[in-house]
C-alpha cells in the first residue's frame, strides 16, 4: 500500500524585506502547528541562502512578460495557479502561507476542513462583504486553475490599470459567486467578460481560524498607546497585512511618515516574540 502523501504548504519569498529567518521561522511555527503530522513545506524564491536544510527551497515560478513593478508585487502569487509548479505538487491541496503570519495553534483543521469548492481562503476583514478574500491564508488544488496565471500574464499592465488593482480581487472574481465582479470598481465591459461571472468555487474559512492583528486585536487609538495587544485565544494565525510586520510588532514599531506617527503607534507586543522565534 503506498503512504500517504504529506500535507502540502507553499510559501514564497522574493526580494530582501522578507529574508531567510522568515521562512525558517514560518517552518518552526509549521512544525508544531501540525501537531506530528507529517508535511512538507516548498518554499518559492530567488535566493535559498540561509534557509533551513527541512525546507523544500525550488526557484519561483515562471511570470514572464510581467514588469517588474508588478512582477515584486503580490501579483506574483498568481504563479502559484501554474501547471509545471512540480510533477511531485500538481493535483495536491496546498495551504499556501505569506511569511508575514504568526501560527499560534492547530493548522491541520485548515487540511480537513473540507467543501466542494477549488479554494477556500480569509475572508477579507477590511471589506467583508465585497467577495474578495484574502490570501495571507489559503487552500487550493495545484494546477486546478492556470487560467487564473495565464489572464494575468496575458496583458498584466491592462489587468493592472483597467481591472484589478490586486491579485485577490481577480482571483476572486474568477472563482467566487460574482459578487467580487459586482463591487469591485472595474469598467462595464470587464463586469460583461464572462471570464469575470464566477465559477462559485470560493468558501471561506470558519470565522476566528484567521485573524488580522490592525482590524481584529489592534485596540482604537489613542487606547493603543496604554493598552497591550491581547493574544487571541482559539486563532490558529495572526496575519499581519500591511505594516507593521511581525518584528516590527514586538519591537512596538509601526513604520510610518512623521505626520501619521500620532495614530500609527503601538506598545511592543510580547507574545509575538513568545511564539515568532
Amino acid at each position: 500500500m503506498k503512504a500517504p502523501q504529506p500535507a502540502l504548504i507553499l510559501c514564497m519569498k522574493w526580494g530582501t524585506r522578507y529574508g531567510a529567518d522568515y521562512a525558517n521561522r514560518l517552518y518552526r511555527a509549521v512544525a508544531l502547528g501540525m501537531m506530528g503530522q507529517p508535511f512538507q513545506l516548498v518554499c518559492f524564491t530567488d535566493d535559498a541562502e540561509g534557509l533551513m536544510p527541512a525546507i523544500d527551497a525550488r526557484p519561483l515560478p515562471a511570470f514572464d512578460g510581467v514588469p517588474d513593478h508588478l512582477a515584486n508585487k503580490p501579483w506574483r502569487k498568481l504563479s502559484l495557479w501554474r501547471t509545471d509548479l512540480g510533477e511531485d505538487l500538481l493535483g495536491r491541496d496546498a495551504l499556501v502561507l505569506d511569511l508575514d503570519l504568526v501560527v499560534l495553534g492547530d493548522l491541520t483543521r485548515f487540511f480537513f476542513f473540507f467543501l466542494p469548492v477549488q479554494l477556500v481562503v480569509w475572508r477579507n476583514p477590511t471589506k467583508p462583504q465585497s467577495g474578495v478574500g484574502n490570501t495571507s491564508v489559503f487552500r487550493f488544488r495545484v494546477g486546478s486553475h492556470p487560467e487564473i496565471c495565464a489572464r494575468f500574464q496575458e496583458n498584466p499592465v491592462e489587468v493592472w490599470q483597467r481591472e484589478f488593482r490586486i491579485e485577490q480581487e481577480l482571483i476572486a472574481a474568477r472563482l467566487g459567486d460574482g459578487t467580487a465582479t459586482r463591487t469591485t470598481a472595474l469598467t462595464d465591459a470587464t463586469k460583461a467578460d464572462p471570464f469575470y461571472a464566477g465559477l462559485n468555487q470560493m468558501a471561506y474559512w470558519p470565522e476566528g481560524w484567521v485573524l488580522s492583528f490592525k482590524e481584529d486585536l489592534l485596540p482604537r487609538w489613542p487606547q493603543r498607546l496604554w493598552q497591550v495587544v491581547p493574544r487571541p485565544a482559539t486563532a490558529s494565525v495572526v496575519a499581519f497585512h500591511g505594516k507593521p510586520d511581525p518584528d516590527e510588532a514586538m519591537a512596538g514599531i509601526w513604520p510610518a511618515p512623521w505626520y501619521k506617527k500620532v495614530y500609527k503607534s503601538l506598545r511592543p507586543v510580547g507574545w509575538v516574540a513568545d511564539v515568532w522565534r
